[in-house]
């Protein structure tokens, strides 16, 4: 018999201490992260602002960004807050332009079986989650390849490397991402521009905390056994992860020993792949 992976007793839901931070200086670089007002994005907004980046925190949600933007404050670098919903693709090109580092982060999700998925909540999906990076993308690597430098990082998932029945959008978006990314590498590779996708399980955000009713209904079980016995039953290491630990991902990709990384997979994932 196997090990337990923790303590028994151990809350499968609480927070780790955080532990220290990548040291990199990204002063004199413009970073956009789309997403930004909460969960993973506001983690790596903070982060690369932290490094000294200036920061464009890309997000629909007032609130969230003037919340964002007050944490923000006293950090090295500058966090520019910009109101923009995303299935406004021209904008989204527009506002791409000149940023040095891209973070593709912002998703929705809807649990349903297919025959009972809303067609136009799918096209949302994929419009937001591959069609606006591919439109950021596009609005960003004139200027990366002008200076013949630039990292974008498309926040994936698991679900970009394996599917989960109920969630039809979500595992196609995330699997389109990931050709896009790849394709992105190959194309940047020639002008100083690296593409990669982080590849994170079930992260600690308002997104997964709303899976838990939706999960509960598709599959008849109580509330509380949704995070033992769906979200993590695949994951080796029974707990969620931190969106501070995703942001130390996608730091770690934008640094000189991350240089030879492309058009690659992070996973970030307790073991769910290993599988």
């Amino acid at each position: 018999m196997s090990a337990p992976v923790t303590a028994p007793g151990t809350d499968l839901a609480a927070p780790l201490p955080r532990a220290a931070g990548l040291a990199l200086d990204l002063t004199g670089r413009t970073a956009l992260v789309t997403g930004a007002a909460g969960g993973i994005g506001r983690a790596c907004a903070l982060r690369l602002a932290a490094a000294g980046a200036r920061v464009r925190a890309v997000d629909r949600a007032a609130e969230g960004l003037d919340a964002l933007a007050g944490e923000a404050s006293g950090l090295p670098g500058e966090l520019e807050p910009r109101l923009l919903d995303l299935t406004d693709l021209d904008a989204a090109e527009t506002a791409a332009a000149g940023a040095d580092i891209l973070v593709n982060n912002a998703g929705l999700q809807l649990v349903r079986p297919i025959e009972e998925f809303p067609p136009d909540v799918f096209h949302t999906v994929l419009t937001v989650m591959l069609e606006a990076p591919f439109r950021l993308i596009r609005g960003a690597l004139p200027h990366m390849y002008g200076q013949s430098w630039g990292r974008i990082v498309n926040i994936s998932s698991v679900h970009g490397l394996r599917a989960s029945a109920f969630k039809s959008a979500y595992v196609a978006a995330k699997h389109g991402l990931e050709g896009l990314s790849k394709t992105a590498a190959l194309e940047g590779a020639p002008h100083g521009v690296t593409s990669n996708c982080v590849n994170p399980g079930y992260v600690r955000t308002p997104l997964v905390e709303r899976q838990i009713a939706d999960q509960a209904a598709a599959h008849g079980i109580p509330p509380e056994r949704v995070l033992s016995d769906v979200l993590l039953k695949d994951s080796a290491l029974k707990r969620l992860i931190e969106p501070e630990e995703v942001a130390e991902a996608v730091l770690y990709l934008c640094t000189p020993q991350a240089s030879f990384i492309t058009g690659a997979s992070l996973t970030l994932d307790g073991g769910w792949t290993a599988h």
